[in-house]
């Protein structure tokens, strides 16, 4: 038995197979996370490695050359990039597309532990990057303070990143621009001397005794307790009462040799908000976790969080990702909206019944939902990608409906019953239905099989329109028979014209008789227009040099940034006065800002 007169003989088991459908897709509709692109994951792994000290040539020389070579026993690595600057080695590794990162990283982990050894004595030891779009900040704040500058990075350590931590869906938050807290010792080489120590006694002394350590346990009773020593120093005195040795019978105390400063670390990165010094509160997502909602659950809890800090404490709102998102989301949300309203009242207009109407508009949310649930089986987000896809499939979803309802109702107006008619007409017309469709997969299958980043970007476009207008055409040829089985009238022989049949009907049929004259004479001149089209086709072509490309169209965020970059070597100071005049012109004289 074929599937319309299954559908047809079986409306209450369509009907729940079909409802059954919308139920999971409304589901996986609510459940889809938000965000502004598909998670991307491009093939590169970048390696950082620091030696204090160093100059460009000795860090090319004895870092990056020795990674470099390490590195070349990579399997995967399509292209190798490497900088060296004073103190720094970055290397950066290109993939070949489809590369396992994983597996690449924990190579690159191995390859480093074997030629660490060949690395020059006070490198660091080698970091590990792989870029995720989830690693971009979806949020940033800047925090400025007056009298409690000095300590904002422990306030802001203590009072509101681990808070913040706790929130589901947060990936990292860090904290640039604060003032570090550091005790320097300025030891007295004379008074050292004197008492008979050296400096690597004093470093020893000091490092020892700064320290917390596992002690064991202890068992008491039923029950097991962990032990531990709490030697970290909390205040500075502490460290100026170290004994870090014996002169003359008597201990001899830090305060003793040299002077304990309680201060705060000299910048190398500084922070300006509104012209005032300031930190910077960098946020960012798990994978797969929703931008918008942890956004708005950052901005609730920081807000409680506030209260509870020094009052000269002040957050600054500077980067929120998810007011872009929703407000790009929500304009392809009404976009779609306008979309399905219009092949409504188009619908409504050319078939002129509202029940039929009503049938036809069935097919779009069955088939957008099937979507959904694709982009959650998936793990995707609910993005500007897979949005402008359903924009695009939405007209298309319903052609196969109106070509299947048309015909049905062409034997109603003959005289079939609607049951005979729904079967008889359904099956005049389910090839012509499924050819149709299998033409438009066969534009748009292609594009989930696209390599690289253009088809990271645009596999899902060809994956949802393929399985909508699929959907759609399943629902054609099963639940739009049944319905029209069960919800046409069958046309009386003495029924009267309707308004629609006097008017619009009648509009359309002169149009009907317009297009037939227009093809009879196409017909007769066939040359001359296939000689017009060709003409068309070559001179459109001409116009794509005048056409400019980009990879994603530019779109307006209400920001501007400059980069200035100053001679190699300028100290932080005159950066900084640099940066100041010219915050203090636009300040000045951009009162949008």
């Amino acid at each position: 038995m074929s599937i319309y007169k299954t559908a047809v003989n079986k409306p209450v088991t369509t009907l729940m197979v079909f409802a059954a459908i919308i139920v999971g897709g409304l589901y996986a509709l609510y459940n889809l996370p938000i965000d502004q692109f598909p998670e991307i994951e491009p093939p590169y792994v970048t390696v950082m490695t620091s030696y204090s000290g160093a100059n460009a040539s000795e860090i090319e020389t004895n870092v990056t050359e020795v990674l470099e070579d390490a590195f070349n026993s990579v399997q995967g690595i399509k292209e190798i990039y490497s900088t060296s600057s004073d103190n720094l080695s970055v290397i950066s590794m290109e993939f070949e597309w489809g590369t396992n990162l994983d597996e690449a990283v924990n190579d690159v982990r191995d390859a480093i532990d074997i030629y660490f050894d060949f690395l020059p004595d006070g490198t660091s030891r080698p970091s590990i990057f792989k870029l995720n779009t989830s690693m971009m900040p979806i949020l940033m704040y800047t925090v400025t303070a007056e009298e409690s500058y000095n300590g904002l990075n422990k306030i802001l350590e203590e009072q509101v990143v681990n808070p913040l931590k706790r929130i589901d869906g947060i990936g990292s938050i860090s904290v640039t621009g604060a003032p570090e807290r550091y005790v320097y010792v300025n030891v007295d080489a004379k008074k050292m001397d004197a008492a008979g120590l050296s400096l690597e006694q004093v470093t020893n002394a000091i490092a020892v005794n700064n320290m917390n350590l596992p002690a064991g346990n202890v068992k008491m009773g039923r029950e097991t307790y962990q032990l531990r020593i709490e030697g970290q120093f909390e205040v500075s005195e502490e460290i100026r009462n170290l004994v870090v040795g014996i002169s003359d019978n008597a201990p001899v105390f830090i305060r003793d040799i040299a002077q304990v400063n309680d201060t705060v670390k000299d910048l190398s990165l500084e922070e300006r908000s509104d012209g005032a010094q300031a930190a910077r509160l960098t946020i960012t997502r798990q994978s797969g976790a929703n931008s918008v909602a942890v956004c708005k659950k950052v901005k609730k809890q920081l807000e409680q969080l506030e209260t509870n800090l020094p009052t000269d404490v002040k957050t600054h709102l500077v980067f929120d990702t998810s007011k872009f998102i929703s407000n790009a989301i929500g304009n392809l949300s009404s976009t779609l909206l306008y979309a399905l309203f219009f092949v409504v009242i188009v619908v409504l207009f050319f078939v002129g019944r509202i029940r039929a109407t009503l049938i036809i508009a069935l097919t779009i949310p069955i088939s957008l939902v099937v979507a959904a649930i694709y982009l959650f089986a998936t793990g995707s987000s609910l993005n500007i990608i897979s949005l402008s896809s359903l924009s695009i499939a939405i007209g298309m979803v319903v052609d196969d409906a109106i070509v299947v309802l048309e015909n049905i109702t062409k034997h109603i107006r003959r005289g079939s019953s609607p049951r005979e008619a729904a079967i008889y007409a359904t099956n005049e017309v389910w090839v012509s239905v499924i050819v149709t469709t299998l033409v438009i997969v066969a534009v748009f299958l292609p594009l989930t099989m696209l390599g690289g980043m253009t088809g990271i970007m645009f596999k899902e476009l060809g994956w949802i329109v393929t399985i909508t207008v699929c959907t759609s055409t399943a629902a054609a040829i099963s639940l739009t028979p049944m319905l029209s089985s069960r919800l046409l009238k069958s046309r009386k022989m003495d029924e009267k014209p309707s308004w629609y049949d006097r008017t619009i009907g009648k509009m359309l049929d002169r149009m009907d008789d317009a297009y037939e004259r227009l093809i009879r004479k196409a017909l007769r001149h066939k040359v001359a227009i296939l000689v017009a089209a060709m003409v068309i086709f070559v001179l459109s072509l001409g116009l794509f040099r005048f056409i400019g490309t980009e990879f994603m169209p530019a779109a307006d965020q209400s920001r501007l940034t400059a980069s200035i970059e100053l001679q190699t070597g300028t100290r932080v100071e005159q950066t900084l006065e640099t940066t100041s005049a010219i915050e203090q012109y636009i300040m000045d004289h951009c009162p949008e800002v």
